[in-house]
């Protein structure tokens, strides 16, 4: 799992927060717009959705799940 979570943080590791890839998944998953993701709304999310996201991480390292190659954001965040 850990192996995961630190491939989907690439490059921001340090700021979670601000990862364009994080973003459109909290976007995704919760509605929020992805450019408005403040670092307490990102760290709120990540508290209360803990258990959902230990299983997406538990399921993605079945999975053998990558984060995009490029490192521009699935969507338009201007």
């Amino acid at each position: 799992m850990l192996r995961v979570l630190w491939r989907l943080t690439r490059g921001y590791r340090l700021r979670p927060w601000r990862s364009p890839y994080l973003r459109w998944r909290v976007e995704t998953y919760w509605g929020w717009h992805a450019d408005q993701i403040t670092f307490a709304q990102f760290w709120s999310f990540a508290w209360n959705r803990r258990s959902d996201l230990l299983r997406y991480l538990r399921w993605a390292s079945r999975q053998g799940v990558e984060p995009p190659k490029n490192r521009k954001a699935p969507l338009a965040m201007g």
